[in-house]
């Protein structure tokens, strides 16, 4: 019975998350106005995606008001060894990183460390002199020209600093990003490389956030993993939130698969040269975090509490405020033609529904999220309280929509109470 298999899942989360039962406590869906069946069906879709061979295995969890009320590991975590998919399992988070880094940022600006429009170069000269391409369709090393204003903070927190993407063909000709080199280094690079535009004249989705992670170290005095520890994951009880996974958890990182389009089969894909299994020299802020369902549920849940999560503050309401509203101008929307970016917004780390109507999954008014893409995702949605984290590793990260169905029966689920 598939209801005994949540209700197990919820009663394991008091040994394996102990600090966990002060902060959201567990409960019945109907309690907070969900549906148990209706969250058995959900349950019972991405059992479906994984008897498909979408995805090998997945891990979900939903609070709502602050409560947790579903929690479920299905599948497995590596279909050579068989190993079933554990509760506590590592995923490669990728997109997902950028909104711990912006928070450690913003953790800097309530105390004075910067302004939001400080030019970058203030702090990194290299990027003062940093040109733009002529041709950002076909960018020539050679053919550029003088950049028009200052890459500021705010850029790097909303993509619409001229930087480009890491999977960029000019980035990866430069060899601009690679795990095997130090941050300054990377940084060095990235301001080697001209602009893709001016600052502050396009959404470009790119690598402003690892730079970012550069100016945190140089604000605070210490090394980025170490001013996240001390700042963001010891305080949120974020156990699970690394950089590597060291001996101890290497053997609750899920496996990334990719399918091939002829035979159907799920085979191993590696994404990067230097596995997550082995220490990078590179830390990243952009793409570089491993997290769990539940450390990224906490996560999700300090900011739905405007700031804080059991008694402790990590930031003000104003600032959470702050950071979960469009701060791109009228003149670089919309952030894309067609879908979800038609109708989104993007704030200080997180992508912001300004339309509904363009999704094909329910959004709640003011929710914002983000995914990552090996097919993780997480959204907060203040209107109707509801946080989702839906966790699996798969590339390209679709999975035949398996993210997309759960929000949907997630929501189906909603019975008009609890609130």
């Amino acid at each position: 019975m598939r209801l005994t298999c949540t209700t197990i899942a919820l009663a394991c989360l008091a040994l394996a998350y102990p600090a966990l039962a002060q902060d959201l406590q567990r409960a019945s869906p109907e309690s907070v106005g969900l549906s148990s069946a209706g969250l058995e069906r959900a349950t019972a879709a991405l059992q479906a995606h994984i008897d498909a061979g979408d995805v090998a295995g997945v891990v979900a969890a939903v609070a709502r008001d602050g409560k947790l009320v579903y929690f479920e590991a299905l599948g497995q975590r590596d279909l050579q060894t068989r190993g079933p998919m554990p509760q506590d399992a590592l995923f490669r988070l990728y997109s997902m990183t950028r909104s711990i880094t912006s928070t450690a940022a913003m953790i800097l600006w309530e105390e004075g460390k910067f302004q939001l429009d400080d030019p970058i170069a203030t702090y990194l000269p290299q990027f003062a002199d940093q040109r733009v391409f002529v041709d950002a369709g076909a960018p020539d090393m050679s053919q550029t020209r003088a950049r028009r204003g200052d890459i500021t903070v705010r850029h790097l927190l909303t993509h619409t600093s001229g930087i480009g993407s890491r999977s960029s063909p000019i980035y990866r000709a430069e060899r601009v990003r690679l795990r095997s080199i130090t941050l300054p280094q990377m940084v060095d690079n990235a301001a080697r490389v001209p602009l893709f535009e001016d600052p502050g004249t396009r959404f470009r989705y790119g690598i402003s956030t690892t730079m970012l992670g550069r100016l945190i170290e140089i604000w605070s005095g210490m090394p980025l993993e170490q001013f996240l520890d001390e700042r963001v994951f010891e305080p949120l009880g974020l156990r699970d939130t690394v950089f590597w996974a060291d001996r101890d958890r290497a053997d609750r990182l899920a496996t990334v698969y990719r399918r091939d389009n002829a035979s159907g089969a799920l085979n191993p894909h590696a994404i990067e040269e230097i596995p997550f299994t082995e220490q990078p020299t590179l830390i990243e802020g952009g793409v570089g975090l491993l997290s769990s369902t539940m450390d990224f549920l906490r996560f999700s849940q300090m900011f739905l509490n405007k700031g804080e999560l059991g008694g402790t503050r990590v930031l003000r309401p104003e600032t959470v405020e702050m950071m979960t509203r469009n701060h791109i101008p009228d003149s670089v929307l919309p952030l894309g033609t067609r879908g979800y970016m038609a109708g989104s917004g993007w704030g200080l780390g997180f992508n912001v529904v300004l339309d509904s109507s363009a999704y094909t999954f329910p959004v709640g008014e003011g929710e914002y999220w983000w995914d990552g893409s090996a097919g993780t995702r997480f959204s907060i949605d203040p209107e109707h309280g509801i946080i989702t984290v839906i966790m699996a590793q798969v590339s390209p990260s679709r999975g035949g929509g398996f993210r997309e169905e759960f929000k949907q029966l997630v929501y189906d689920a909603i019975t008009g109470g609890g609130r």
